[in-house]
């Protein structure tokens, strides 16, 4: 039996480190299904294999893994970083003192016994800070070695035992060297290590904020809840220990435990966090409630349908969590650099000892070069780029109400240049309603949407059901029937209160002999409009007549116009008739129109554009529309309000407005950004620094990079790509 379980990482630190463990698992079984969010840490598996032999087998490979929990996780997080600090902290105080001993007036000479005694004790207390500040590093080098694999940690170890060991052979035989190459790089050991951890520090810290949009929803969760007995008294219990048939009480600015369904009262409930609307939503008996929406006005009590782990915001979190671990196709380039990075590297090392060396220079410029060449070179920055951006253009997108499937749709997103916009559902509200009401003279508009409602309150038919709801929005009440009859294809007929009613269309008023001019030409006009004209007739004179309609969202007129504005060629598709896709394009600003068209038709539309070398994006309800979701480049399911299963869309709105799909592509597009400013400063930061750490800048300024300060550059790296990665938390609002 499969289990799905995440396991928290506590000890990667590059990109070489991910191509390892995935390695590994792929080894362990190739049917294992499971992503690595290099950024957070966090390996997502589902497969057959037990939490505790995972961990096991990584461990045999170098790398430390505990079974993650939200509820520990902020503990294990500040603990890290602590530890970090405080090794940074020993390192960088001694690295410190050691320079300025170097440098000052009062150095020990190493041409007299007690100034080499000296030296000698300062070679063995640095590297007890050594061991202290670089343990980790020391161990998870070996085991990478032991593994025949390199890492970041390979280079750092290499370069900090180097410049120690070099240091001491000068300490002990400083006669075999020329005065001018007995300098000593006991505090660079140290100042690289303390470099190290401390970016280490902040770049946990800063990835921290990172997931604060998913911590936001899961802070939705409230911890208790009020559970009415069947006897009506009332007892506070965990959320953990609330049951499916559990009756809640919810009063006014409470959260929702879980999902569930009204049973008495009524409320308006804020639902922003599902589907990224303000606008709170009126709920009553029968309606249904989701965990983590706020309750505003007014007190309920509500039946319990789903377990904790099942809710709607559950799902959501799940959803996010999944696609936050995914890559965009643009990182498959980072992740086939950092393959070969570290090789590279310490090949590079070599050649440049080898080059400067074959110019005649000493062994204090040797080593100064090649190891300020393994120190500066950093895979983590390139590591970092992508994934960390993705992260929070997910949880971003999330609090918009749209749950971005994996990362190759978010990429596709930002790329889309055409649009197919359903018609039912999509544009327009997707149910019938009055949209228009014409009214003979002396005639009262309540007294005919009385008798309207009155005869079509037993009619399941959409036109019907239409009425009726106008009907009990107006709070009208209904009157009894009598005679009551339906014509198939006309309409229907009965007696209200003494009076003869017809309902129905032209041709039922035609075949009982009843016309109105004026009024029968307000019918064409609305019929012009692709409204469906419904008569009703009392005593054989037309009374009035009801223009029917899939009325247009209020949303969908604005977004059409931003969608053009972004440069998208807009099309509509419909299976409706060409008068009513007509007329409902023309108010909503769409000239290319696709009527009568069957699912099969959707796809073979969406083909063709494609065929244009578009990228293109289908916007449907996800139900009739899966095809044309399926073969479109990014499908859009919308209108989901909270049922998050639509598996064939690759983005997920939770709410019913065009604006979400504009809240994705911006979304995508300032996600995709920002991962390109990543990959150019990464690259631009490893194409730059290491030449210069190799000495490019000596022949023109005579410059060298001290180790110390490479080590200082390499942590800047990856802090720098973290913040960057950062802003994209204020750029999306």
């Amino acid at each position: 039996m499969n289990e799905a379980y995440q396991l928290q990482l506590l000890n990667v630190n590059c990109a070489s480190c991910v191509n390892k463990i995935e390695a590994a698992i792929k080894e362990m079984d190739p049917t294992v299904d499971f992503q690595i969010s290099f950024a957070e840490r966090l390996i997502n598996i589902q497969g057959k294999h037990p939490s505790d032999k995972m961990i096991a087998k990584l461990a045999t490979i170098g790398y430390q893994a505990v079974l993650y929990h939200q509820e520990n996780e902020q503990a294990l997080v500040k603990k890290h970083v602590r530890a970090l600090q405080h090794r940074a902290a020993v390192a960088g105080v001694f690295g410190a003192g050691l320079m300025f001993l170097s440098m000052s007036i009062v150095s020990p000479s190493l041409q007299s016994n007690w100034g080499q005694l000296i030296w000698l004790v300062i070679a063995i207390g640095t590297l007890v800070v050594m061991r202290f500040a670089g343990k980790e590093i020391y161990m998870r080098a070996f085991k990478s070695i032991c593994n025949r694999h390199a890492t970041m940690d390979t280079l750092i170890s290499i370069g900090v035992s180097a410049a120690w060991f070099f240091s001491l052979v000068i300490t002990l035989m400083p006669s075999a060297f020329p005065k001018n190459n007995q300098h000593l790089y006991y505090e660079a050991s140290l100042l690289i290590l303390a470099f190290v951890n401390i970016g280490a520090a902040l770049e946990i810290k800063a990835r921290g904020k990172t997931s604060e949009a998913i911590n936001r929803l899961i802070g939705l969760k409230p911890d208790s809840a009020t559970r009415v007995l069947a006897n009506g008294a009332e007892e506070k219990i965990k959320v953990a220990d609330i049951k499916i048939g559990d009756h809640l009480r919810v009063k006014p600015g409470d959260p929702l435990p879980v999902d569930g369904v009204i049973v008495d009262g009524h409320s308006s409930i804020d639902e922003s966090m599902l589907t990224g609307e303000s606008m709170p939503i009126s709920k009553k008996e029968g309606d249904k409630v989701y965990c983590g929406t706020l309750n505003k006005i007014g007190a309920f009590i509500f039946t319990v349908t789903q377990s904790r782990q099942d809710t709607a915001l559950s799902k959501i979190i799940s959803l996010v969590k999944q696609a936050q671990a995914t890559k965009p196709p643009i990182s498959k380039l980072t992740d086939q650099v950092s393959a070969y990075f570290v090789p590279f590297v310490l090949l590079f090392a070599l050649l440049t000892a080898v080059f400067w060396s074959t110019l005649g220079y000493g062994l204090n410029v040797i080593f100064l070069t090649s190891m300020s060449v393994l120190v500066i070179a950093c895979p983590c920055a390139l590591g970092l780029a992508a994934p960390i951006s993705v992260i929070i253009g997910m949880g971003k997108a999330a609090e918009k109400g749209v749950l971005i499937r994996n990362g190759e749709a978010l990429q596709k997103a930002s790329q889309i240049n055409a649009i197919l916009l359903d018609k039912t559902g999509t544009i327009t509200e997707g149910q019938p309603a009055i949209v228009d009401i014409s009214i003979a003279d002396k005639i009262d508009k309540l007294w005919v949407l009385q008798l309207a409602g009155s005869i079509e309150q037993s009619s399941e038919h959409p036109i019907a059901q239409a009425i009726v709801n106008e009907v009990k929005k107006e709070k009208i009440e209904l009157l009894p029937i009598q005679s009551f009859k339906a014509m198939i294809g006309f309409g229907v007929s009965a007696v209200i209160d003494g009076k003869k009613v017809l309902l129905g269309n032209k041709k039922l008023m035609r075949d009982n002999d009843i016309y109105d001019r004026h009024l029968d030409e307000t019918a064409q006009n609305f019929s012009l409009k692709g409204q469906t004209p419904v008569y009703i007739a009392v005593d054989n004179k037309i009374a009035a007549i009801l223009a029917i309609a899939d009325p247009i969202k209020p949303t969908s007129i604005e977004a059409v116009r931003k969608m053009k504005q972004l440069g998208l060629d807009v099309f509509m598709v419909t299976g409706d008739n060409s008068r009513t896709a007509s007329a409902i394009a023309a108010q909503v600003g769409i000239n290319n129109i696709y009527s009568e068209t069957l699912p099969n038709d959707k796809t073979q539309k969406v083909k063709e554009l494609q065929l244009q070398n578009k990228v293109v994006a289908m916007v449907g309800d996800g139900i009739n529309d899966s095809p044309a979701l399926s073969q479109a480049d990014v499908g859009f399911a919308i209108g989901c309000g909270t049922d998050v299963a639509i598996e064939s869309a690759d983005v997920t709105l939770m709410s019913n407005s065009l604006q979400s799909v504009l809240d994705a592509i911006f979304v995508s597009q300032a996600t995709m950004r920002n991962i390109k400013q990543n990959l150019v400063a990464a690259f631009l930061y490893n194409s730059l620094g290491i030449p210069i750490a190799a000495g490019i800048l000596y022949p023109i300024w005579e410059i060298f990079l001290n180790p110390a300060g490479a080590g200082l550059a390499m942590a800047a790296s990856s802090v720098t790509v973290v913040m960057n990665a950062n802003r994209l938390r204020h750029l999306i609002k």
